[in-house]
């Protein structure tokens, strides 16, 4: 699967390229490809932005450098998704994720300073996505998290099935996990995991998933409710 990601600041994705991502990279099964929205720029010091219309605090990312560097990527390709990292988007889920994991290739688009041009959303944006209810400087690590969540769905990149059983993967939390030694803290583990009785195993790690969902995190609950 292919990222490509339009940005200001394509130095920062050297940080993702690391542990799982950077081996799933190196070995071909994904591609992340920051692009520099300035290399756009149409004058001699490689702006990009301006002030908004109307007034107010802070500067506007202008559409044409965006435009410029999109096309770069798509061409005439209009099937590609365009995702916009936004506060103002739909709130990134495993669902989502799981959506997203089935192209090919997908764009991200990194806002900074009071976001971009709203006539660039219109043009080429699929859609809007947010990690949170909360505001970041840009655009770059909300779309390094989706890049990591999306990465992790894809086949080969982790071993068959560890997925499967993860947190939100079937509406619950995960279940407590414990390695060696046995004993950490006067803390031991809990017995049903040395028995090697797989099928208690099992039905001890479905106990404990509802029981900390209910504890942690009850709306998933409502959630499954309704």
């Amino acid at each position: 699967m292919r990222f490509d990601v339009l940005t200001l600041f394509p130095e920062m994705f050297s940080a993702i390229k690391e542990s799982i991502i950077g081996r799933a990279e190196q070995a071909e099964l994904i591609e992340i490809h920051p692009v520099n929205i300035r290399d756009f720029a149409n004058n001699k010091h490689n702006r990009v932005d301006d002030y908004p219309y109307g007034g107010g605090a802070g500067m506007v990312m202008q559409a044409q450098p965006i435009y410029d560097a999109y096309k770069s990527l798509a061409g005439e390709n209009k099937t590609i998704p365009v995702i916009y990292m936004s506060p103002q988007g739909r709130k990134l889920t495993q669902s989502m994720a799981s959506d997203i994991a089935k192209h090919d290739h997908v764009i991200l688009l990194c806002g900074h300073y009071e976001g971009v041009d709203e006539r660039i959303i219109e043009e080429i944006v699929t859609e809007e996505i947010s990690i949170g209810d909360y505001v970041l400087t840009g655009g770059e690590l909300p779309a390094m998290v989706l890049i990591d969540v999306v990465s992790r769905l894809i086949p080969g990149v982790l071993a068959d099935d560890s997925t499967k059983e993860e947190s939100f993967s079937n509406g619950l939390l995960e279940y407590p996990q414990y390695t060696r030694p046995e004993e950490f803290m006067g803390r031991k583990v809990p017995e049903v995991l040395l028995s090697g009785h797989h099928e208690n195993i099992r039905k001890w790690r479905e106990e404990q998933s509802l029981l900390r969902t209910k504890q942690k995190r009850p709306e998933l609950l409502d959630k499954e409710v309704k």
